[in-house]
């Protein structure tokens, strides 16, 4: 279970320095994230094309501390699973030593993972690599220029998904990718956010800890993206949760477990809404039917994840 204390006393992965945006919600995943890694193993980190490998690979110069593959934003997944089969085949070679511990993750926005990625992100998890793939989720492909993504949520304004007569944001619902990769039979998978840090490094200490694959999808504000103050990254995080926008779970070996709302946390959808520019049309007059559509999204969404809870309890 992640301690503080220790965990402020372990070296960095992630340089400080990077020319990520202020409040950047991909460089505080990383961080959190690489917490989990045993103390008595190395990392390999692949990173998918995107904000995250943009800012800190500048040439010449490189903010990871770790070994480091950047890849097209379509095979991070294929790429990370790649350097795990190499090394094991060098193990089994007698070229590196046997006892050697090594960990392999692979780090991709949601476009390069909901859409781009998808086909290699499956495959790895199918294959049964032993590696742990991280989605920071962003909400849209905010590198390029803010375009919706199959992580965008409904109603959101983004550069594709524009507000006006025709339609009032994006008019799709967001893809459970979490869902998706659970249904791989991979031996775990989380769902977290950077505003929960416990929490999250809780979830990556026990997805480094399997053998075989792991997901990790972790709600990443974007500031610029999402129309919030740099200095709101956390705060907007815990909003989701708390509204039940981006519930808090796992599914470990099969089994379902919700962290749940305390019913003193617990806050209306537009508070989560509101403080975002993305989301200011929904709340004004004439949009009322579609606000109370995303209500009954979230509702849905949550008794469904109940539902797959209470099924586990019956296996």
């Amino acid at each position: 279970m992640a301690n503080i204390k220790q965990l402020s006393q372990r070296p960095e992965c992630l340089a400080a320095g990077h020319r990520l945006c202020g409040g950047c919600g991909a460089s505080i995943c990383v961080r959190q994230v690489l917490m989990g890694v045993p103390e008595d193993a190395q990392v390999v980190v692949a990173n998918a094309t995107g904000c995250l490998e943009v800012s800190t690979t500048i040439y010449p110069y490189n903010s990871w501390k770790v070994p480091f593959v950047h890849n097209a934003f379509a095979n991070a997944a294929a790429t990370i699973s790649g350097v795990e089969a190499a090394f094991k085949g060098l193990q089994a070679a007698g070229k590196i030593p046997a006892d050697k511990k090594v960990k392999f993750v692979a780090f991709g926005g949601d476009g390069g993972t909901y859409d781009i990625g998808m086909q290699s992100l499956s495959g790895a998890m199918e294959r049964g690599h032993d590696m742990v793939y991280v989605c920071y989720d962003n909400g849209a492909y905010m590198n390029t220029g803010i375009q919706r993504s199959s992580a965008t949520p409904k109603g959101a304004w983004a550069t594709t998904s524009e507000v006006g007569a025709a339609q009032q944001g994006k008019p799709q619902v967001r893809k459970d990718l979490s869902s998706v990769i659970a249904a791989h039979g991979v031996r775990y998978v989380g769902q977290s956010t950077v505003g929960h840090w416990k929490d999250l490094v809780s979830k990556a200490e026990k997805a480094f800890s399997v053998e075989g694959p792991a997901f990790l999808n972790v709600l990443a504000p974007c500031p610029r993206g999402w129309r919030i103050p740099s200095d709101q990254t956390l705060e907007i995080s815990r909003l989701a949760v708390n509204t039940r926008f981006w519930p808090l779970f796992e599914v470990e070996d099969g089994v379902w477990k919700l962290t749940p709302v305390k019913e003193k946390d617990q806050r209306p959808l537009e508070d989560f809404l509101r403080p975002q520019g993305r989301f200011k049309h929904l709340l004004k007059p004439g949009n009322e039917a579609l606000l109370q559509e995303l209500k009954d999204d979230v509702d849905a969404y949550w008794r469904y994840l109940e539902g797959r809870v209470e099924g586990s309890k019956n296996l």
